[in-house]
Order: structure tokens, then C-alpha cells, then sequence
């Protein structure tokens, strides 16, 4: 358990409306200077940071002078707006303050469930890591009425741990982590340190609601566990109000809950990208990139291709084949495949004046790939 986060090289953080809102009285300055100086310390040991926030519609709630959370899905739309800004704000300037750049990124379910938009918020995510910019994630709540009603953070944590393919999903919550049954009414509960992510029993023992401010609990929790254990990510539960909970979890102490994925990160993937998507078409390759896919690793560039076969769009799964019809890879593309017939055999410096605009580099990225 204790090297689930000490290993692991790209993190997504999760935190909750209790943590930051201070029980819902506002945006707490102090508690998001914690979080924002030790994530600054994890990104100077060379780690790469993902924030998933929640508190935009308690803090909306707070300016608005509610005290309790509303039912109406507009007034909860129009408290997340509101308190949108708030959060937004109080993020860059605490991070700034450790000497990091942040951006704010706005997603919701269906932006990581249709292919396209998929593509288009990986890369985003990946680029700002690139540049040592930190992003701040929060569900779009102004605009998606099912993303207040059912949606919830923590799942979002894991469909972004998903996306970004982190090796780890840090939940911090206002509970020590997971028990065999609710320790408000068993104070007996037995303490779960270590179990699989996705083992049944846990969704039994998981059971309560969340406070008046938020709205997950530890079910929640127990079902993102599960969702970034897909893509090979292991997931700790802990407790916010742990003194510098990060920066001990990354030097290797055991604190909280720890949820293992069953299977590794490489082979997780792998296993997505060949048995659960299918293949929308193909595009044929040369000897050249055949032996640069296979022996050094790259992206497939469209220079290297020669054919192109079916219809597809971007971000379907497409396979790779040599220009004798074997298969070589199969992976996410970045052009439609009438694109796709215009760039091959063409370098990306002429993209732009065959395409009218100038996209990636590559058809397929090596993230994005997988060897048959």
C-alpha cells in the first residue's frame, strides 16, 4: 500500500466541498494553501499533478447567501456559476503563490464518453502537464442538468485518472477511509487498510450519503476505485485533515485506504484498446514505420502511410497494417479517414494547405497505440 503513491509518476487528486469550503462557510484560503504548497512540493520531485476540485457550488451558495443547498437544478446551475469564478480565482493565486502556473479545465461526463471530445481533453490535459502547468478540474455543473443531479467528483477523479492514464487517483475526504460498516454507527467498525480495487464486498461496506455540502459518499468513492483501477491506476482514500496528507503519501506512509488495481497500467490499456473497441477501418504502412512502430516505439506519422481503408472519424480505434495486410497495432485516430487519405505520404508541414487547418503530427500517437 505505502508505494502506491511513493511510485507513482502522474497523480489525480481529488478533494471535496468539505475540504475546501470549510464545512461550507466559503472558500477556506488556508486549506487550499495547504493542497496548492504540497502539490507544488510533488511537482518539484518531478511528479506530474492533476487537481479535481469540487466546492464551485458550495462556494456559489455561500455568496448567495444560501444555506442550505438547493433542489431546483437552475438554482444549482446558477450557484455553480457563481461560485465557479470564486474557486477559479482561489486556485491561481494560491498556486502562483508556490510558484506554479495553473489552468482551469470544465468537463463533464460526456466529454470523456464520445471519442472526439476525448481526444481533444486528453490532449489538453497532457499538453499543460507538458508545460509544467497544473490543471484544476471541476465538472461542468452551469450547463449538464444530469451532472448536478447524479454526477458526483469522485467519479469524475476516476474517468480523469482514466483520461490522463495516472498511475494513482488520491481521494481526500472528511473520513479516515473505508470501514466494514458506517463507524458512526459501529464504533467497533473494522478499518480497511488494503483490498482490490472492484471486490464486491467493498460496495456492501461502502453505505452512507455525503454532508449537507457535498454530495458523494463513501460508495462513491468505492465505484471511482474501481473505474481508475480499469486503466491500472490504484486509488487511496484518506482523510483531508491529515497534516501534509500528499507529500507522506508520497514519501512511502500508509494513510488511509489503499484500493489496488488488479492489473497493470501497460496491460490495462492494452486491453481496452483490443478487446473493448471496435474497429472503425485501417490504414496500411511501409516497411520504414513498420520497423519504427515495432523497434523504437514512435507515433505513426502519416508520411509512413500508404493506404487507407473504411470509413472512419476521429478518436475511432483503427488498426495498423503492414502493406501486406497484417496487423501491426491499432490505436485512436487523430484524422478522419478522408483526411486520412489526403495527409498520407505528405510531411505535417504541408497539413495546413491540404487539410485547411493544422492539426497533429501524428495519425496515431504512441500513447495512444498499442502493438498487436
Amino acid at each position: 500500500m505505502s508505494a502506491i503513491v511513493q511510485r507513482a509518476r502522474r497523480v489525480v487528486v481529488k478533494v471535496g466541498s468539505s475540504l475546501v469550503t470549510n464545512e461550507g462557510r466559503g472558500l477556506d484560503a488556508d486549506a487550499i494553501g495547504h493542497w496548492c504548497r504540497q502539490m507544488a512540493q510533488l511537482a518539484a520531485q518531478g511528479r506530474e499533478v492533476v487537481m479535481v476540485s469540487s466546492g464551485a457550488v458550495a462556494e456559489g451558495m455561500q455568496r448567495l447567501g444560501w444555506k442550505t443547498r438547493p433542489k431546483e437544478v437552475h438554482e444549482l446551475q446558477a450557484a455553480a456559476a457563481v461560485g465557479q469564478m470564486g474557486l477559479a480565482h482561489m486556485y491561481e493565486t494560491q498556486l502562483r503563490a508556490h510558484g506554479l502556473r495553473s489552468a482551469q479545465v470544465l468537463l463533464t461526463h460526456a466529454d470523456l464518453t464520445d471519442r472526439e471530445r476525448y481526444l481533444n481533453a486528453r490532449s489538453t490535459l497532457v499538453t499543460l502537464l507538458a508545460h509544467k502547468v497544473l490543471p484544476v478540474i471541476n465538472e461542468n455543473d452551469t450547463v449538464v442538468n444530469d451532472e448536478i443531479k447524479f454526477g458526483d467528483n469522485d467519479t469524475l477523479g476516476a474517468l480523469v485518472a482514466n483520461l490522463v492514464e495516472a498511475d494513482a487517483l488520491v481521494i481526500l475526504t472528511d473520513q479516515r477511509g473505508l470501514y466494514e460498516s458506517d463507524p458512526r454507527r459501529n464504533p467497533t467498525a473494522r478499518f480497511i487498510s488494503e483490498a482490490q480495487a472492484g471486490a464486491p464486498e467493498l460496495e456492501r461496506m461502502a453505505g452512507g450519503v455525503g454532508s449537507a455540502i457535498g454530495r458523494g459518499g463513501m460508495l462513491t468513492k468505492v465505484l471511482a476505485a474501481r473505474r481508475a483501477a480499469r486503466s491500472g491506476a490504484s486509488t487511496v482514500i484518506a482523510s483531508g485533515h491529515e497534516p501534509d496528507v500528499l507529500l507522506r503519501l508520497a514519501a512511502g506512509e500508509a494513510i488511509g485506504t489503499a484500493l489496488l488495481a488488479a492489473t497493470p497500467k501497460l496491460a490495462a490499456r492494452k486491453q481496452w484498446m483490443a478487446n473493448h473497441l471496435q474497429l472503425r477501418g485501417a490504414v496500411l504502412i511501409d516497411d520504414g514505420a513498420v520497423a519504427k512502430l515495432r523497434d523504437g516505439g514512435k507515433s505513426l506519422l502519416p508520411i509512413g502511410m500508404v493506404g487507407v481503408q473504411g470509413e472512419f472519424a476521429r478518436g475511432d480505434v483503427i488498426a495498423v497494417r503492414s502493406a501486406a495486410g497484417v496487423e501491426v497495432a491499432r490505436g485512436l485516430a487523430n484524422y478522419a479517414s478522408a483526411e486520412a487519405r489526403l495527409i498520407a505520404r505528405k510531411p505535417s508541414s504541408e497539413f495546413e494547405r491540404l487539410l485547411g487547418f493544422t492539426g497533429e503530427p501524428e495519425m496515431i500517437h504512441r500513447d495512444n497505440m498499442v502493438l498487436s
